[in-house]
């Protein structure tokens, strides 16, 4: 990491407090580790916000989902960063790819009964089941209609980002991967050790 620190560059608002909530249980602090999250905008905004990061002085890192994958990859090689674009060298590069998108990820970590429990907690419960029962969605998978339903409003999606992620037991593996790029490799090994 550089002495300016290091950007992790995010989507969107559900990913910052998805991101945010793990970096708290794991008891990390960003101001200390010299990072800050940057939200892109989309993933169309990786170009410039890659852009900032350099201009700083800083390092980066972050999240996208795996549909999004040429806007990363583009704005990494076109800065010097990146040769393939590939998602190998992308995650190398601290920049781990969600499936579908983040949410997804969480909904599979929890599994779809705890996630429907987290939308029941939300108070949700009954807007979920009328959004069931919408013709173009009482046909689809429980995990299908629980993830189109978090993501249907900007508010609800980051209040999702953040419920289903203090619900999860287990970090997804794009998160594991990019908090554990931000421990010194020091302290990983120390950790690992500890562990054996």
């Amino acid at each position: 990491m550089t002495a300016a620190g290091l950007r992790i560059l995010l989507e969107g608002r559900s990913d910052r407090a998805a991101v945010e909530a793990f970096v708290a249980r794991r008891g990390l602090d960003l101001d200390t580790a010299g990072a800050a999250v940057v939200l892109m905008g989309g993933a169309g905004g990786a170009y410039r916000a890659v852009a900032d990061a350099l201009a700083a002085g800083a390092d980066v890192c972050g999240l996208y989902d795996v549909g999004e994958l040429g806007f990363v990859s583009r704005a990494l090689v076109r800065h010097g960063l990146a040769t393939t674009g590939d998602r190998a060298e992308l995650a190398a590069l601290g920049f781990h790819a969600c499936e579908r998108d983040l949410e997804d990820e969480l909904i599979r970590a929890l599994g779809v009964e705890a996630a429907l429990g987290v939308v029941e907690r939300e108070g949700d419960l009954g807007r979920f089941r009328t959004f069931s029962g919408q013709p173009e969605w009482r046909d689809r998978a429980l995990v299908d209609r629980l993830h189109r339903f978090c993501g249907t409003t900007s508010g609800r999606k980051e209040r999702y980002g953040r419920a289903l992620a203090a619900a999860t037991a287990s970090e997804p593996p794009p998160i594991a991967a990019l908090l554990d790029g931000m421990v010194p490799r020091e302290e990983r090994a120390c950790r690992h050790a500890g562990r054996s």
